[in-house]
C-alpha cells in the first residue's frame, strides 16, 4: 500500500512541513521534500523562546511552507493520503497552530489525520539518513528537554532503559551558555566557543556517571558552572579565555556522561547498533567521541542528517508513516483535535512499562 503523508511540526520555535511516501518498494518511507523556518532571529532579542511570538509566527508560516513543499515534490493537495502533525509535547499555543491547520486541511480534503509524539519523530529520524539503521537498536534520545536511552525493537515497540532525573543534556548546554553570556541558542554557541578552550582547565562534576544505572542528571553540573563563573568573575569581566575554557570543560563533562551511559546501555542489552537522535545529536564532539568508542566495540552508530537534527516536519511525517505501515496506529477522520504539551513518552512504551509507577 502506498501512502503519501504530509507532516507538520510546530512544537516550539521551528515551523517544519514535509512530504514522505511509504510503499512496499522501499523498506523505509522516502522523503520527497521538506522545508523549515527557524524562529531563532525572532527570539534571540529576548534570550529565549517567547511562546506567544512563537505561535504567531507559526500561523504566518505554516500554509506558505505547505504550498512550497507540495510544489517541490510535484504533488497537489488532492494527492495526500494522510495529514500528520505534532500533538505534543511542546508549547501549547504552538502545538495548537499545527494541529488546527492539519485537522482543518484533512477535513477539507476528507483525508485521515494522525497526531504524532514529537520525541518519537526524533527517535525515528535517522531512518531518513543516507545510512539508515535496522531494528533492533539502542537509541540515545538527547534534546533540549529530554535525555533518554531506549531499546527500540520496531516502530512503536520501545523500552525505556534510563532517563534524566532533572535537567536534560540540552538544558545543561543552554543554561550553561546563558551563565557564560553566550547568547541564544545556547547549545550551538557553547560548542563553538569551546573550540578555543582547554577542556581540562577546570574540574567539573560528571553526575551519576558511576551510579550503576542508566539514568542521567545535569542539574548539578549547571550549578558547578555557575559557581565557577562567579569564582572567576566572568559575570563582570570580559575574560574570553577563561570563558572558552569553561565552555570546553562543560561540553566535555556532558559528552563524557552521554558516551559512557550509551556504552553501558549497549553492554546491558547486547546490542551492536546505536542510534543518536534529537537536537544535541548535532554536537561535533559527541559524534566524534561516540564514533571512536563504537568503532572499538564493533558497534554501528547512526545519526539523522545534520539538517534533520533540529525539529522538522520530515520526522513527523516519517513517524506517522512508519506507525501506520507497522499497524501500530491508524489515522482517523475524527477532526476534534487536542494537543498534549506534557505528553509523557511512557504512553508509547511497552504496556508493562507504561503501567509501572514513575
Amino acid at each position: 500500500m502506498s501512502l503519501l503523508v504530509l507532516g507538520i511540526e510546530s512544537s516550539c520555535d521551528e515551523t517544519g512541513v514535509a512530504l514522505v511516501r511509504s510503499d512496499g518498494a522501499h523498506p523505509v518511507p522516502q522523503l520527497l521534500a521538506h522545508v523549515l523556518h527557524t524562529q531563532i532571529p525572532l527570539h534571540a532579542e529576548y534570550g529565549g523562546v517567547v511562546p506567544e511570538l512563537a505561535s504567531r509566527d507559526h500561523i504566518r508560516r505554516v500554509l506558505p511552507l505547505t504550498r512550497e513543499v507540495l510544489a517541490r515534490a510535484g504533488h497537489g493537495l488532492a494527492d495526500l493520503d494522510v495529514v500528520a502533525y505534532t500533538r505534543g509535547p511542546g508549547l501549547a499555543g504552538a502545538l495548537l497552530v499545527g494541529a488546527g491547520v492539519a485537522c482543518a486541511l484533512a477535513a477539507a480534503l476528507d483525508r485521515p489525520v494522525l497526531g504524532v509524539h514529537h520525541l518519537e519523530g526524533h527517535l525515528l529520524s535517522p531512518f531518513l539518513s543516507a545510512d539508515p539503521p535496522e531494528f533492533p537498536f539502542v537509541c540515545l534520545l538527547v534534546s533540549g528537554g529530554h535525555t533518554q536511552l531506549m531499546q527500540v525493537d520496531a516502530a512503536g515497540d520501545y523500552r525505556l532503559l534510563g532517563e534524566t532525573v532533572d535537567d536534560a543534556a540540552g538544558e545543561a548546554f543552554d543554561k550553561s551558555a546563558q551563565l557564560l553570556g553566550l547568547g541564544y541558542p545556547g547549545g550551538p554557541a557553547l560548542a563553538r566557543f569551546a573550540e578555543f578552550g582547554d577542556a581540562e582547565a577546570y574540574d567539573l562534576p560528571r553526575p551519576l556517571l558511576h551510579s550503576g544505572d542508566l539514568n542521567f542528571s545535569f542539574a548539578g553540573l549547571k550549578t558547578a558552572v555557575l559557581t565557577q563563573v562567579r569564582k572567576l568573575g566572568l559575570e563582570r569581566l570580559p575574560c574570553e579565555q577563561p570563558r572558552a575554557d569553561l565552555a570546553a570543560c562543560t561540553q566535555a563533562a556532558i559528552v563524557e556522561v552521554l558516551v559512557k551511559k550509551s556504552l553501558q546501555a549497549l553492554h546491558t542489552t547486547g546490542s551492536k547498533r546505536l542510534v543518536v537522535a534529537g537536537g544535541v545529536s548535532a554536537n561535533a564532539l559527541l559524534r566524534a567521541e561516540l564514533a571512536a568508542a563504537c568503532k572499538e566495540l564493533g558497534v554501528r552508530v547512526h545519526y539523522p542528517e545534520l539538517g534533520l537534527c533540529t525539529d522538522n516536519g520530515a520526522m513527523i511525517a516519517l513517524a506517522a508513516a512508519m506507525r501506520i505501515s507497522a499497524g501500530v496506529e491508524h489515522a482517523t477522520r475524527d477532526y476534534a483535535f487536542d494537543v498534549r504539551p506534557r505528553w509523557p513518552m511512557a504512553d508509547l512504551l511497552r504496556p508493562a512499562q507504561a503501567a509501572a509507577p514513575a
